[in-house]
């Protein structure tokens, strides 16, 4: 079956993709035990280095670059280190930045892990810092990213909504988007975290079983439970299909027409790091919807790709040569 998947990775380069959402700066300070503080009961570190790379909807957005899309984002960030070493891990990937307005007022959403260890201790996650505003969007900077995203509209074959919460997903872009999107017969995905009631008319919707769970204010026990709360969640939002991830049971999609597809998982043999791994899912089928591959082959190839990314550690990106290499096994 991988084979016959294949085809679609050619299908898929070059397809033009606009992410907007949530772009997070996932930094890591390493830092090498050099005493015990005197003015505290706590370590002192030595900062031996710090790595930036993309999270939240930037991981989308690296996800589309490195498997061969066109890839514009959008969203806000602040003028500080988070946002230049943010740029320069999307860039580095051939991702368009123009789309990343400037926010003077507030900072770049940012998760700081502070890494320790010494010659002779196994490295660790101390403590993690976020930084994020919580105020909404000016409505300058609203109507900038709308301007913005008018301007690329025609030339767009999918669009991802990736919201984790901060704010950057306003219902006024979104709605006009899923209109657009509904107009011109154009793919749209939703990842929503937290709030995925108010997408209604998105194209596809992703949804883990635990935030699906939540939607519906419900414990899901069995797989007809979830394929319950799949339906009701497509029947409320009208859309086009609902893909379900279910960590180790693999993902399930549910059509319009009715259709399920169970779709188990492509490798058990080494899951080390699930982080990312749903970002790498949303890339991959919106890259396939926006080539015009049916929704089930779409949900099958993200389920290999998600496969490869969940044997990475920590939140990770998968290329087209990656993918290519497991779909010619």
């Amino acid at each position: 079956m991988r084979k016959e998947l294949a085809p679609i990775l050619e299908e898929i380069q070059g397809q033009n993709i606009l992410v907007i959402g949530d772009m997070v700066a996932d930094i890591y300070l390493d830092g090498r035990i050099s005493r015990i503080s005197r003015e505290a009961p706590v370590l002192v570190l030595e900062q031996a280095g710090e790595k930036i790379i993309a999270g939240g909807a930037a991981n989308v957005v690296n996800n589309v670059a490195t498997l061969g899309g066109n890839v514009f984002a959008v969203g806000l960030v602040g003028l500080d280190n988070a946002a230049r070493g943010l740029k320069e891990a999307l860039e580095r990937n051939g991702v368009h930045t123009d789309g990343l307005f400037c926010d003077e007022k507030r900072p770049t959403i940012s998760k700081t892990r502070v890494i320790a260890g010494g010659r002779a201790t196994v490295s660790q996650q101390i403590v993690r810092i976020d930084k994020e505003s919580h105020e909404p969007m000016a409505p300058a900077f609203e109507s900038q990213i709308m301007q913005y995203v008018k301007s690329l509209l025609p030339k767009i074959k999918g669009i991802v909504l990736s919201d984790y919460g901060s704010g950057t997903v306003t219902p006024k872009l979104s709605q006009q988007l899923i209109s657009w999107c509904r107009a011109h017969g154009i793919p749209s995905m939703v990842d929503s975290r937290y709030d995925i009631h108010r997408f209604k008319g998105i194209g596809y919707v992703k949804q883990n079983d635990a935030e699906l769970a939540a939607a519906v204010g419900r414990e899901l026990a069995t797989e007809e439970d979830i394929y319950a709360a799949g339906q009701e969640l497509l029947e409320e939002l009208q859309a086009d299909g609902v893909l379900v991830t279910r960590g180790e049971y693999g993902m399930v999609l549910l059509e319009k027409d009715g259709a399920i597809h169970n779709i188990p998982v492509s490798d058990k043999s080494e899951v080390f790091d699930v982080s990312g791994a749903g970002d790498t899912c949303v890339a991959t089928v919106i890259l396939a919807l926006a080539a015009g591959v049916d929704p089930a082959r779409a949900a099958e190839l993200s389920n290999v790709a998600s496969g490869i990314a969940v044997r990475k550690l920590g939140t990770a990106t998968v290329s087209k040569a990656e993918l290519a290499a497991v779909l010619g096994k």
